[in-house]
C-alpha cells in the first residue's frame, strides 16, 4: 500500500517557521494530488495546501496564503510544507494526503491515503 510518513512538526514560537516533510512510498505518484490537511482540537480536518505530484499549480486555504508553501522533491518522493510566520491558530496535527488527480483538491474525499500526522504547536 501507499505509505505517507510526516515529520518535522514541533513546538515553535509565534512568528517562527517549520518545514514539514511527507515521505511517500509504495507506488508511483506522478498522477496524484498531494495535500496537507490539519486538524486542531475540537475542529474538523481542514485543507491547508495542495500540489500535483508533477509540480506546477499550488493551492492554499486562505488563512495560510502568503505564509505557507507546498513543494515536491520528486527525486526524494517527498512533499514539503514550509510554514512561515506561524500563528497560534496554526496549532494542529498536520496530515499528508495523496489521491488521484482531481479538481476538488481541497476536499477530504479526494484523498485515499493519509499519513499518521505530525503535531505542530505554535506558542503565543
Amino acid at each position: 500500500q501507499v505509505q505517507l510518513v510526516e515529520s518535522g512538526g514541533g513546538l515553535v514560537q509565534a512568528g517562527g517557521s517549520l518545514r514539514l516533510s511527507c515521505a511517500a512510498s509504495g507506488r508511483t505518484f506522478s498522477r496524484y494530488t498531494m495535500a496537507w490537511f490539519r486538524q486542531a482540537p475540537g475542529k474538523e480536518r481542514e485543507f491547508v495546501a495542495g500540489i500535483r505530484w508533477s509540480g506546477g499549480n499550488t493551492y492554499y486555504t486562505d488563512s495560510v496564503k502568503g505564509r505557507f508553501t507546498i513543494s515536491i522533491d520528486n527525486a526524494k518522493n517527498t512533499v514539503y510544507l514550509q510554514m512561515n510566520s506561524l500563528k497560534p491558530e496554526d496549532t494542529a496535527v498536520y496530515y499528508c494526503a495523496a489521491g488521484p488527480t482531481t479538481t476538488r483538491i481541497g476536499a477530504l474525499g479526494s484523498y485515499d491515503y493519509w499519513g499518521q500526522g505530525t503535531q505542530v504547536t505554535v506558542s503565543s
